[in-house]
């Protein structure tokens, strides 16, 4: 592991060196910064304090790029479709799916192609303070670059707030809270015509574990807004929204209702081997044929077009009975 870390920093100082390098070939031809965009003009731009100081941003930015898929998620709901962004997943969620065509990757996770980036010349990066701050000042060389204090999953509504002030759409923010609040009140009053108040568990696995989204994380606040139950094991609050989960403690996603999400092949064979548990059969859900498979990166997106699509498997499964494909 140190080892990785000693090999990690040498790859950030050189990669900083070739992106100072590559700046500053760029100035020299042509006329001034014809290939690095200048600094805003006070009146053109808007000062935001983020995590890692304060940044005078465009107030209408035309080639932002995201570095990271909440980042991502927030900017479409709020109708600005970045040039680029980096991705956690192999395959897109059905939500992004369709914006993601025209949206040039820059990577997997908090390795994002600096040299990508300099050569899409964007006008603002937004990213998040873990996996920004070691490439912060050759990012902010590039572009004005802010960085939120993300402090995991259960800060995706704060992380949201913070993108809508960064783009100046803090009106349209109100909207799609609005929507948000009135897609689960018609979830509520849905499940009160149905006389429905189930105990809902989730569990997932991706890259060797096998967790459980607790009360505070994005999924179960989104089940908390709208009233549901969780097994007591899951309804509690922890730093980060998540706990590991080990064979022995099986029980603790016992519930009337068990969605399951699976990251990848590996994961889903996790899962597989899971079932031939013997307490697997003991679990309420199973032997009510009431599990449901979701979308990992769907339940686990963070911003509220990830919300949308959990709101709608709530209504699917819970209101609408309907089985999994």
């Amino acid at each position: 592991m140190i080892y990785k870390s000693w090999w990690r920093r040498i790859q950030l100082f050189w990669g900083g060196v070739l992106i100072v390098a590559l700046i500053q070939s760029c100035a020299g031809l042509g006329p001034p910064h014809a290939n690095v965009p200048s600094a805003p003009e006070a009146s053109d731009c808007h000062m935001v304090r983020h995590a890692l100081g304060e940044t005078c941003v465009p107030n209408q930015p035309q080639r932002v790029i995201t570095l990271s898929v909440p980042t991502l998620g927030d900017a479409i709901a709020l109708g600005v479709k970045p040039i680029a962004t980096i991705v956690y997943f192999d395959e897109p969620p059905p939500y992004l799916a369709e914006h993601l065509d025209s949206i040039q990757i820059l990577g997997k996770e908090e390795q994002p192609s600096l040299e990508k980036i300099l050569a899409l010349k964007p006008d603002l990066i937004i990213g998040i303070k873990y996996s920004t701050e070691a490439i912060y000042s050759q990012l902010s060389q590039i572009a004005p670059t802010v960085a939120d204090d993300w402090e995991g999953y259960p800060s995706w509504r704060e992380h949201f707030d913070f993108v809508a002030n960064v783009l100046g759409k803090t009106d349209l923010a109100q909207q799609v809270w609005s929507r948000y609040y009135q897609r689960i009140e018609s979830l509520k009053t849905a499940l009160e015509k149905s006389q429905q108040n189930p105990e809902i568990s989730f569990v997932h696995t991706c890259c060797g574990t096998i967790d459980l989204d607790l009360k505070n994380s994005f999924n179960g606040s989104i089940l908390a807004d709208a009233g549901l139950r969780r097994p007591s094991a899951q309804a509690v609050p922890v730093d980060g929204g998540l706990v590991k989960l080990s064979e022995e403690q099986l029980m603790d996603i016992d519930g009337d209702v068990l969605f399951v999400a699976a990251d990848g092949a590996e994961a889903a064979q996790t899962i597989t081997e899971l079932k031939q548990n013997p307490l697997w059969q003991k679990l309420r859900a199973v032997q009510n044929d009431r599990v449901y498979p979701v979308n990992y990166p769907t339940w686990r997106g963070g911003n509220p077009l990830g919300a949308d699509g959990v709101i709608d498997d709530l209504f699917t499964y819970l209101v609408e009975d309907t089985p999994p494909a």
